[in-house]
């Protein structure tokens, strides 16, 4: 059992607006698997690591993340390294992270039951820049559809087909590709690109019909770089891959790799750049520098769970 020391970190910035993510509902559905929680709300994204950082301090041994993909990611930047163990409580739109490792996602006392019942399992992370990321991280014209996603879900609210559609409204205005050097495994090669994507869930993979999941498995980094072309044709692209029929060589060019560095080549190295990390985006200073950490995070999960990659 896990219901000693449960501090839950709830985002009401983040995820889904509806009745289950309110701070009573996941009140009550602790309340219901019969755990004794202490509950820290946050109205800023920005306050999420702080906020874990005091749990920890305080010495609570389960910390829990409630919200989407991106409260996920920050709780565990916090948590990664530590001793402590982490749940999770799935509120966000895609939830890639819980749906990968079998939680519940649109039952929010199963996913407490969880937490109180469930195993512990060790997984991995990775980083760029020693910011962690659990299912992706990109640079070029994924972060400015993100921006768009946002002004999209503020007028018609979340959904996949608003995501979808933010993809093309992105890309029918994006600029210039990128011209960058990337070092994979300590082999380098230059590139033009509006969109280099770096993936570390399978089940992300899996669930948009791309190939990497063996890869994956073997402990590396998935890297999807998009071809230089017209506007037209980048939209082209992303449609194939939003409906699961993208491929090798025509989409995209799938690489791998444990280590990899992107720097630029058209601009300074050290220049700035817009990095998107599990749904944020942050400006971070090149080169960016991608790694995977082994067993950086004890996560609870269902108790019947066998699967190792996620």
């Amino acid at each position: 059992m896990h219901n000693q020391g449960i501090c839950v970190i709830l985002n009401q910035g983040s995820g889904k607006r509806d009745a289950v993510s309110t701070p009573e509902a996941v009140r009550a559905a602790f309340a219901t698997n019969d755990a004794d929680v202490t509950f820290k709300v946050i109205h800023k994204g920005t306050h999420l690591q702080r906020e874990t950082h005091n749990a920890l301090n305080e010495g609570f041994k389960t910390i829990v993340a409630a919200g989407g993909d991106g409260t996920i990611c920050a709780v565990a930047s916090a948590l990664s390294g530590s001793d402590a163990i982490m749940g999770i409580l799935p509120l966000g739109t895609f939830n890639y992270f819980a749906r990968s490792l079998d939680l519940p996602v649109n039952d929010v006392v199963a996913a407490a039951k969880v937490i109180v019942g469930g195993k512990t399992m060790p997984l991995r992370v990775a980083k760029v820049n020693d910011r962690v990321f659990l299912n992706n991280a990109s640079l070029g014209a994924y972060p400015a559809i993100l921006e768009t996603r946002e002004a999209v879900y503020k007028q018609w609210g979340r959904s996949r087909v608003a995501a979808y559609w933010a993809v093309i409204k992105t890309l029918a205005t994006v600029r210039p590709p990128m011209r960058l050097k990337l070092t994979i495994d300590g082999k380098s090669r230059d590139i033009r690109s509006p969109l280099v994507f770096v993936v570390n869930n399978a089940y992300q993979l899996q669930q948009m019909s791309l190939e990497g999941a063996d890869r994956i498995e073997a402990g590396e980094l998935v890297v999807f770089v998009a071809p230089d072309s017209t506007r037209l044709g980048m939209i082209r692209h992303a449609t194939a891959v939003a409906l699961g029929l993208a491929t090798a060589k025509r989409n995209f060019e799938l690489l791998s790799g444990k280590k990899l560095v992107i720097t630029s080549l058209d601009r300074p190295a050290s220049s700035r750049r817009t990095v998107a990390r599990d749904g944020e985006r942050e400006r971070l200073a090149g080169p960016f520098k991608f790694e995977v950490i082994p067993d950086a995070l004890q996560v609870l999960v269902p108790a019947d769970r066998t699967a190792q990659v996620r």
